[in-house]
C-alpha cells in the first residue's frame, strides 16, 4: 500500500503542527510530512495520495517566503505543476487561517490549491461544513462547504483536534482505498 504524502506551507509554523498532528494520527499509512518548500516535484508525484496544507497570507493570498532563512511555499510549487498530470491522484487540503483578523478572507488559500490541482486532472476530496465559524467571505466556500478543512489555531485551537479526527475519518476511504 502507498503511503499518502503530506506537504504543507507555513510561516508561523501553525500548519507544520497540524501536518505533524495529521501524520501521528494516520500512523504507518503516511509519510513524514514535508515542507513545500523542500519538495521536489518527484517527491510530490510519487504520492497518488495527499495531504496538503496551507495558511492564508493577508488579503487571500498563498504565502510566497523569499528571504535565505525560509523556503519558497505553495505560490512557487503550484507553478511547478503547469505540466504535470495529476490524473489519479487524489487530494485533501487543509487551511489555517484566522476568522476574527482576516474574516473576509478566511483559509483562502484552499481554493487556490484546489483549483490547481483539478486543472491538472487531480481529485479533490474532503469539503467540510462552515457552521461553528464566524467569518464574512471566504474563496474556499461553496455550497455551505469549506473545500477542505478549515482550522483557526488562533480563535479556535481547542476545536483543531476533534475537527482533525472528524475530517481524517472523512477522508481516509478515498486516500486509503
Amino acid at each position: 500500500m502507498a503511503k499518502i504524502g503530506i506537504f504543507f506551507g507555513t510561516e508561523s509554523g501553525r500548519t507544520k503542527l497540524v501536518a505533524r498532528y495529521i501524520a501521528k494520527s494516520l500512523g504507518d499509512a503516511a509519510s513524514a510530512p514535508v515542507d513545500i518548500g523542500h519538495a521536489t516535484l518527484a517527491d510530490f508525484l510519487a504520492h497518488d495520495a495527499l495531504i496538503l496544507g496551507s495558511p492564508t497570507h493577508g488579503g487571500g493570498q498563498l504565502p510566497e517566503r523569499s528571504t535565505s532563512a525560509c523556503p519558497p511555499s505553495w505560490q512557487t510549487f503550484l507553478a511547478q505543476l503547469a505540466g504535470a498530470d495529476l490524473s489519479g491522484k487524489v487530494a485533501a487540503i487543509y487551511g489555517v487561517g484566522d476568522q476574527k483578523k482576516y474574516p473576509g478572507a478566511f483559509v483562502d488559500a484552499i481554493a487556490v490549491i484546489q483549483d490547481t490541482l483539478l486543472a491538472r486532472g487531480a481529485r479533490v476530496v474532503g469539503r467540510w461544513p462552515t457552521s461553528g465559524y464566524d467569518f464574512s467571505a471566504s474563496q474556499a466556500v461553496d455550497d455551505g462547504h469549506f473545500l477542505g478543512l478549515a482550522l483557526d489555531q488562533e480563535n479556535q485551537p481547542g476545536l483543531t483536534g476533534q475537527r482533525v479526527e472528524s475530517w481524517l475519518a472523512l477522508v481516509r476511504p478515498a486516500l486509503l482505498p
